[in-house]
Formats: C-alpha cells, structure tokens, sequence
C-alpha cells in the first residue's frame, strides 16, 4: 500500500459511473457571457482552456441549445473553460465510442469508464496518474461530503493511483416494481413469494391485463446489453443468491461463477420457456427496460433509483406510463417477495472517472477543480435544482423548487441537467439541505419508506481489485458467453460445473478470486478464503 498522496490520484478513474443510458451527443459552443453562478478566481486570472470530457448520460436527456443551457454557462465563465461534453448511455455503445476516440489519439481530457475497463486503460497507459491532483487540499468538497480516505485506498487497482471512484449511492433504492392496476383488473394480490411471483407474471402475459384485446404484453423483462445473463432475474433471490460479490461464513462468493448457479440457471430457462418475460431482455440496453414499462408492454420491472416511480417524476416509469399508455389509474409500485431475508448487499464504490495521460498538468488540475465543484453544495444545486431564484428559491438549508420553472427550463430542455450531474448522487442531506417539493407525493414518500425497510446484507467492505497481468475483462466475457450459452443452447444447466471449471482455470477465475479474497480478509481482518466447493 502507498502513501496516501498516491492513493489519491486513484480518485479520478471512476467518477463518471453514476449515469445510465442516453443516445450519443456532443455539444459544444463558445463560452457565452452573463454566466450565471458566483465568479472564481480562475476566470480572468488563468489561461483559458479548452476540455473535452467524455461522460454518461441516460437516454431521457440531450443538451439543449447553448443559450438554455446555464449549467454550460456557469462552469466555462467561473473556471474561463470551453467545455466540450461527449455523452452517451452507460454500455457498449458508450465504451465503443470511446475507445474509438482512444485509439485516433483523441483522448477526453477526463472521462468516465466502467470499472473492468478502467484496468485495461491504466494498463496501456491511457490514464493519468492522479498524485497530487485527488487529495484532500485540491478536493475538499469530494472528500468532505462523498469519499473516505479508506474507501479511496481500497480503490487502487495495479499499484498505481490512476483512477478514482464517483461518488456513490449509499443507500439502496433496488426493487422490483409491479403494475397494481393490472393485479386488480386480473383480481390478483401482490406476489409475497416465487411461485405467486410466476403466476402473476403468466397473468400479466395471458390473461390482457391492459384489456385492448391483445396478445401484446408480457410478465417480466430485464436488461442484458447484448451479451449479458441479467441479475434482475428473481431467480438468483429463489436459490439464495443475494448481491453480486458477499461473505458467508468464512468464505467469499463470487455469484456469477458459483457452483450453486446451476439451479439458478436451470429456473430461469424454465422462467423463459413458459413465454412470460420479453424475448427482447438480452438486447435491452440499460433504460430499454423502463421505455417498455412506460409503454405498457410489460408489468413487472427491476428499477434503480429513489424516484423512478415517483407521481411527478417526468423522466419515471410512473408519470410516463400514464401519459403514453393514456391511462390515468396506471400505478407502479415497490414490492419484494424476499424484503426480510435480504435483498440486496451493501453499496460499495462502481465505475471510476480518469484522465486523460496526454491532458496538461493545467488541463488536469481544471478538471479536478470543476469536479470538486460538482462535489459541493453549489454545484450540486445547479445540476440537480437548476437556478436558485428561479427554478427554486433558498430559505437557509430550506430548498422550495419551483415545479413550474423547473419544467420550463429543465425537464422541457431535455432534462439535461442530469448530464452534469453525473458526478454526484441526488442526496441533498448530505449538505444538510430539506427539499421542500410540494410535487413530490404522500404515495412517493411511502415508496422511499418501503424500500429502505427491506433487509440490506452486508457487502465484502472493501473495493476489490486485480493484479497486473489478471484479465479480468476477459475472464468476465467469457464467463456471460458460457451462461448465454446455457440459456439458449444447452437442454439444462448439467454443464455448467465444467463451464465454471474453464472460467477458474483457464480464464484465471481462481487466481482473480483468491486475490479478491485476500483484500475482503484484511478489511474484514479475519480469514476469508474463495469458496470453490459445493
């Protein structure tokens, strides 16, 4: 372990996780002047630069025309920048994008990166390293209200700093979300349990729960961005499966490569054969999912996020719904048939944020000084409220939005604001801020009180990373072919104790395991080894 100077430049790689999905877009323009935000030290005093920052952005938003956009305005005049954002949805078509700007050489000045790329970019030497740039003098507001010193440490991948995580949701908004009105057009209850779960769903297929007359809806769907086997499936909580990456015992269990998934998979070719989930779910990029709920072609979802079934969320499966479907009594709602016995693990930091090895120490250090704006109170307004006075208006720590202000100059320009404000998560408490949002509905606070009293287990407690020379990427894509394969091609999942054998041996799963095992046994200090057996 180095110095904690070092640990910091970990910071950088992976802040831009915490988007999801949007088409691809550029904006940029020149920097327009009547800005509006306080003025900096920077502007006026330092040379003006020119940015390019490569982030992620979810489907629902587009930058509007640079006259709209104050977000764009702020930022270039207080840090005398010309920014150009590239932006797309979370996926392949994001990474596709950008390693095509890679390899031309036109490297974003910062950009965002999944965590198992991020390896591969530090490796070839696309990142630069972060000494001196994430540290608690340079960001404060970054360190202050998101990121511990100790979480950063754990966050280092390689022996080097050249990455660092975004700033994270810590508590957990994952659930299942169902469409109440279709249980009681069919005369049905709420799923408590798997089997009620699959009768449900073969209701919500069969039995034209939108009453139109016809065979056009289907029970479940997932997202499986062209090649990957979807933990949404409920299959995964049936058998036991909690989480991703969690400790039993004395053992660390990686989900996705377990002995124990071949009753899993086994259920979810069952799942596929009775005809109840989209047949689309693998090729569903992240946001596809919530595009057909909103349209009324399925009726249960896996949804991320506080508000996504918020009543007057425009960019939710709530509002939407009603408004592309022209029913007014369409209702989605929290369930889980395992909210007492555990749901989900604990949040630990995703998908870093980098910079670029050929961006300037100046261009550097004005990426890191705009990021720890974003990281503070003033930049967290701006990109998740809009302007103060106008699209909400300030009583101390008392936040009173605006709601017909916020349409006209957010949600009806594309909601682009979200495109800034990448970098944080919709967490006002965390500057001690009370949103005073008369839009915001008894029935959601009861949504937000129902998710947060289903059981989180305990995560591994620490990020996990790999040795130089580990092939994590390749490891993984070989692991999601073998599971397809399962799915699709195979009778039953009676291959997959040999398939899991290929991953750990030949694909270095064993070594890349053993390794995590390690990090979870000096963070957890106590032995922890790989679970290999039955």
């Amino acid at each position: 372990m180095k110095t904690f100077s070092k640990i910091t430049s970990v910071l950088i790689t992976s802040s831009l996780v915490l988007t999801a999905c949007g088409g691809a877009n550029e904006g940029a323009s020149s920097s327009p002047k009547g800005s509006p935000g306080s003025t900096s030290a920077v502007a006026g005093t330092k040379e003006k630069l020119e940015l390019k920052w490569n982030v992620i952005a979810d489907a629902s938003s587009q930058l509007p025309s640079p006259d709209k956009d104050f977000v764009k305005k702020a930022i270039e005049q207080k840090f005398n920048v010309s920014l150009k954002l590239t932006y797309a949805p979370m996926g392949q078509d994001y990474k596709n994008r950008l390693n095509t700007l890679i390899a031309s050489g036109d490297i974003p000045d910062l950009f965002f990166s999944e965590g198992i790329d991020s390896n591969t970019y530090i490796k070839d030497g696309v990142a630069r390293d972060l000494t001196g740039l994430v540290t608690p003098a340079k960001m404060p507001n970054y360190f202050k209200y998101w990121m511990k010193e100790d979480i950063l440490k754990g966050y280092q991948v390689q022996n080097v700093f050249k990455r660092a995580p975004v700033p994270y949701e810590t508590d957990l908004y994952r659930t299942f979300y169902i469409r109440t009105d279709w249980l009681t057009k069919l005369g049905l209850k709420m799923p408590t349990n798997y089997d009620e779960l699959i009768t449900v769903m073969k209701a919500f297929t069969f039995d034209d729960p939108d009453g139109n007359g016809k065979n056009d809806t289907y029970g479940f769907t997932a997202v499986g961005n062209g090649t990957n086997m979807s933990m949404d499936f409920p299959e995964f909580l049936k058998n036991g499966l909690v989480g991703d990456t969690y400790v039993e015992g004395d053992k660390l269990i990686d989900v996705r490569t377990d002995i124990r998934l071949q009753p899993v998979l086994n259920d979810i070719k069952n799942l596929l054969s009775l005809k109840v989930v989209d047949p689309d779910w693998l090729l569903n990029k992240n946001g596809q999912q919530y595009e057909k709920a909103s349209q009324g072609k399925v009726g249960i979802v896996l949804g991320m996020g506080k508000t996504l079934a918020f009543d007057n969320n425009p960019a939710g499966i709530q509002m939407k719904t009603k408004q592309v479907t022209s029913n007014p009594n369409a209702n989605w709602e929290p369930f889980h048939p395992w909210e007492k016995t555990g749901s989900w693990v604990e949040t630990i930091p995703g998908n870093p944020f980098l910079i670029s090895s050929k961006a300037s120490d100046a261009k550097a250090q004005r990426s890191i000084e705009i990021l720890d704006w974003l990281s503070g109170e003033e930049g967290f307004l701006l990109t998740r409220y809009g302007q103060e006075g106008v699209d909400y208006k300030r009583d101390g720590k008392k936040i009173e939005v605006n709601a017909d202000a916020y349409k006209k100059d957010v949600t009806d320009n594309g909601n682009f604001i979200d495109i800034y404000g990448w970098f944080t998560p919709r967490k006002p408490e965390v500057f001690g801020l009370d949103i005073m949002d008369k839009d915001v509905t008894e029935r959601d606070k009861k949504i937000v009180e129902k998710i947060r009293s289903y059981k989180i287990l305990p995560s591994v407690g620490t990020s996990l990373a790999i040795k130089e020379g580990m092939d994590l990427a390749g490891m993984r894509k070989r692991m999601n072919e073998l599971l397809i394969q399962v799915l699709y091609k195979d009778k039953d999942a009676s291959n997959w104790p040999q398939y899991r054998q290929e991953i750990m041996t030949k694909y270095g799963g064993k070594a890349i395991f053993d390794y995590y095992a390690e990090q979870v046994a000096a963070a957890q200090g106590k032995a922890i080894t790989f679970k290999t057996d039955n």
